[in-house]
């Protein structure tokens, strides 16, 4: 079995499926060789396993390459422009692909002239990724590792450094590079920085820029170190509604680590106590917190749903996270609101949970007292609106049952009995039934 030496200098063996390695075989008995490239290479060097296979393919054809997969499994050219084959897998997910080199010729990321050469070199072939720490490989079947730039140095070293001039063709290659310092804790190379500054993200589409800010977010890291190649790049020019928490980008970091530590720590349990939904609203939520405490409710609706508007066509985001940034500010830190507010509350956001991992993760002193967050989540327990929000105990079908005719009045009766069941005076079905009663008899009379 074929091993790694880690960053650690420990041994791993990472997972190798028995029909790649019998494709490799062929492969190798038809003239040509068989890289591991990409993130399969970075992540085994981490002492990870990774299920996701891109193998660069030398030496040998499509026509040769091709027959050889269909002895194994369902091939589909999923890119015939960059002449990329996946091999349907159970399981897995393994994608042949050919050296290549690439020329920018028009706007955006589909303007290239991809060109495809199965006798350029490795280190060729390397020259078009991105950052030095993605364009290692490994050939097979013995992961002799291949490294023309150095990357293993710059993982050692948490650098992220572009390849070389190719960098500046593809400007989602700025974003990724944020992502990528949140994922592997690493820091952007001077000379990276400086390239950066002068691409523009204005050439992106939504879906291409909601998926990089996801990964940032979203993926295990640590978001402070994306956060920190974000300021490094200048993106808080191109974005400007992601500001600094109570005047610091250093709280800022550390309400996103927060952030992502709880989430982490609640995806753990056996039951999830967040969807992915919520996950999303949370992280967004959290990324544009300076907003909730610069300005009033109606500032920070409007900032964050023009934000998320420019990078996602996500409805529950654009619609939960102004909602929930515009609660989180209206907070007083030193005080938890009443059982009455936080009914409301509850009712605004479906649930205070959310709201109550916000302020968790906030930092003090941006958070008032350290005992604020737990009161807070116990108050909202103790409600019972921590999950979910009050729903009315008064209903339509009770009201016709009394005798009541439908109509505009019998919506009025229902608004009136809830929001005295928010503010306690109505506790249960019984109370709400009494008091419609008395309602309907007062109204017949």
């Amino acid at each position: 079995m074929a091993t790694v030496t880690t960053l650690t200098g420990n041994e791993f063996a990472p997972e190798l499926p028995g029909r790649l390695l019998r494709i490799v075989r062929d492969i190798r008995d038809a003239g040509g060789r068989a890289f591991l490239v990409g993130g399969w290479v970075r992540d085994a060097l981490l002492g990870k396993n990774c299920r996701d296979y891109d193998i660069e393919v030398y030496d040998i054809g499509q026509e040769e390459l091709v027959p050889i997969l269909k002895n194994y499994g369902r091939t589909n050219l999923v890119g015939k422009a960059f002449g990329v084959i996946h091999l349907a897998m159970k399981g897995e997910s393994l994608d042949f692909s050919f050296p290549r080199t690439e020329s920018k010729v028009g706007y955006g990321h589909r303007g290239f002239v991809v060109h495809t050469d199965e006798k350029l070199s490795f280190r060729e072939a390397a020259l078009r990724r991105d950052f030095t720490i993605n364009a290692m490989g490994m050939e097979l079947p013995d992961l002799t590792l291949c490294d023309p730039y150095g990357g293993i140095d710059d993982l050692k070293a948490h650098v992220l450094r572009h390849v070389g001039p190719a960098f500046a063709e593809d400007s989602l290659r700025i974003l990724r590079g944020v992502q990528f310092a949140s994922r592997f804790e690493c820091t952007l190379a001077p000379e990276t920085v400086e390239l950066c500054r002068t691409l523009s993200l204005a050439d992106l589409s939504v879906e291409r820029l909601f998926e990089e800010f996801k990964k940032w977010l979203l993926k295990p890291g640590r978001p402070s170190m994306g956060l920190r190649a974000f300021l490094d790049i200048g993106l808080e020019g191109f974005f400007p509604e992601v500001v600094p928490l109570a005047g610091s980008w250093e709280a800022l970091g550390r309400l996103l680590d927060n952030m992502a530590s709880a989430r982490a720590a609640l995806l753990g349990n056996e039951s999830p106590a967040l969807d992915d939904d919520e996950c999303s609203e949370l992280a967004f939520a959290a990324l544009l917190s300076g907003n909730a405490l610069a300005g009033g409710a109606g500032d920070v609706k409007s900032v964050a749903g023009k934000f998320l508007a420019r990078i996602t066509n996500e409805l529950h985001l654009v619609k939960n996270v102004p909602e929930l940034l515009s609660c989180y500010g209206g907070l007083d830190f030193e005080k938890v609101p009443s059982a009455p507010e936080l009914r409301r509350l509850a009712v605004r956001l479906g649930g205070l949970k959310l709201l109550c991992l916000l302020v968790q993760s906030t930092p003090a002193p941006v958070a008032g007292n350290l005992g604020f967050a737990a009161a807070l989540r116990d108050a909202a327990r103790e409600v019972g609106v921590y999950e979910e929000a009050p729903q009315p105990y008064l209903t339509g079908k009770m009201l016709l049952d009394m005798g009541m005719k439908p109509g505009k009045e019998m919506g009025v009766i229902i608004k009136r009995s809830f929001e005295l069941q928010l503010d306690g005076e109505i506790k249960n079905i019984s109370d709400a039934l009494a008091w419609a009663k008395e309602i309907n008899l007062s109204l017949s009379t």
